[in-house]
């Protein structure tokens, strides 16, 4: 409760109110002000590092467009499950081709894509950069589209440094390096796998690969893509947990057949 001065009733000499600051005083209400004000400052400073920690944090470990061409750490091979990814409305212009009935595909190149340790980049310079017929003559029996190789060469494959010509033929490369597992060539029936088992198969048919190294990705519970991660010259399969932990978390996964 704030101090009051008292006064004694009735005389001529009121008792003086005490100088002590009090809350209620000019000086003590000046030194509170100027703690609130200092205070105030304090917060306003620590949130706005949070924030900007946390959009730094954001973007560190997401999609990054723009930057410099082969700037990048490692490459993901993203393998797409046709009949599932068709089945989940996969089908747009740039893959047309693929999705048709009767195509009987299986496991197709979705793209080769540089990687940071956490995020990727993506439309890096010169992003408009179209590739030749020359460089589309490499892309032929890679990508199950054309459509799908320029577009995968505009948003990732001008991040890898290379000319189209030599980025289609890394793609081409990288794929030749992976053995699929016999059961999953050409399935003639509908299949139900766990994302473990899954990942056994290609480990068991691809020395050197391990289950840290590669994803599995479904929609629901239909498999979409398994993807695996190789070092820069592609010589060898890398570690990449940030994949790995984006994989699927389906309890069955379930594996349309061919059609």
């Amino acid at each position: 409760m704030p101090f009051r001065p008292r006064f004694l009733s009735g005389s001529a000499s009121a008792a003086k109110p005490s100088r002590r600051p009090t809350p209620s005083s000019p000086r003590a209400s000046g030194l509170s002000a100027l703690a609130r004000r200092s205070l105030g400052a304090v917060l306003g400073t620590l949130l706005l590092s949070v924030a900007v920690a946390g959009a730094v944090s954001a973007q560190q470990g997401g999609e990054r467009r723009g930057g410099p061409g082969g700037d990048f750490d490692f490459y993901v091979l993203a393998l797409s499950w046709s009949p599932g990814f068709c089945a989940a409305g996969g089908g747009d212009e740039k893959v047309r081709d693929q999705c048709q009935w009767g195509s009987g595909l299986g496991f197709v190149v979705h793209g080769l894509w540089p990687q940071y340790e956490r995020g990727f980049p993506s439309e890096c310079s010169p992003a408009g950069r179209s590739p030749s017929r020359i460089a589309m003559e490499a892309a032929k029996g890679v990508y199950p589209d054309e459509g799908l190789a320029r577009y995968e060469w505009r948003k990732h494959g001008t991040c890898s440094g290379l000319s189209p010509s030599d980025y289609f033929s890394a793609v081409r490369s990288a794929r030749d390096k992976v053995v699929i597992p016999p059961n999953l060539k050409e399935p003639k029936a509908d299949q139900t796998w766990t994302g473990v088992d899954l990942e056994r198969a290609f480990i068991a048919a691809n020395p050197g690969l391990r289950r840290d190294m590669l994803s599995v990705s479904c929609k629901g519970e239909v498999l979409q893509e398994v993807r695996i991660c190789f070092t820069r010259d592609l010589r060898d399969f890398q570690t990449c947990p940030e994949v790995d932990r984006r994989g699927c978390r389906a309890r069955e996964i379930r594996v349309p057949a061919v059609r």
